[in-house]
């Protein structure tokens, strides 16, 4: 049941097979992605085909040593040219690149189990709220200039309008012109 498709060569039916679950489990990812949280049209169709790509080069390389280490040399490459992500987004990108590889060998029917369990747990933990925090808890970030003193600047603001304020890093910015503090707040109700 959770053997390859796949034999010692690769057929027109088997890699039928492998796209068509691919896209499907990429369209799934997607989805999976857009359930509550924000996302870009860009992102989700990316992550709709990155199983299909992966795919298709995991049956290019099949077997071949050289072509796989250039091949995950090419893959870390993709890492640094992209603007850095979300965790739940990074966390997609593994899913699809799992699914991917899975599918690429031919196991479709364990990257399908595979998806099904991943997604189950995904949309409990999102539905359980799991590692929400306080919904009222912000981080505030504030710039000022260098020559200005911050200790209690802000005191009679936070006073107002939160219930607590802490000074959770002060760092340097504009070659050390500015000063950037950072606050991690919890609002007052409205």
């Amino acid at each position: 049941m959770l053997e390859s498709i796949i034999g010692t060569e690769i057929t027109l039916i088997a890699f039928a097979v492998c796209m068509a679950v691919s896209l499907a489990l990429g369209l799934g990812i997607a989805f999976l992605c857009m359930y509550k949280t924000r996302y870009t049209q860009s992102f989700v169709v990316t992550l709709a085909i990155i199983p299909a790509v992966v795919q298709m080069v995991i049956m290019l390389v099949n077997g071949n040593i050289g072509a796989g280490v250039a091949v995950a040399g090419a893959f870390s490459l993709v890492r640094f040219r992209s603007a850095p992500g979300s965790a739940r987004e990074i966390g997609m990108i593994f899913l699809a690149m799992a699914i991917g590889l899975a599918t690429g060998m031919g196991y479709v029917v364990l990257a399908v189990l595979f998806f099904v369990v991943m997604a189950a747990f995904v949309l409990a933990l999102s539905t359980l709220r799991f590692g929400a925090g306080n919904e009222q808890e912000r981080e505030l970030k504030i710039t000022i200039p260098e020559n200005l003193d911050y200790e209690g600047l802000f005191d009679d603001l936070f006073e107002t309008y939160t219930r607590s304020a802490r000074l959770e890093r002060v760092k340097t910015s504009n070659m050390g012109t500015l000063y950037e503090l950072d606050y991690r707040v919890v609002l007052r109700d409205a």
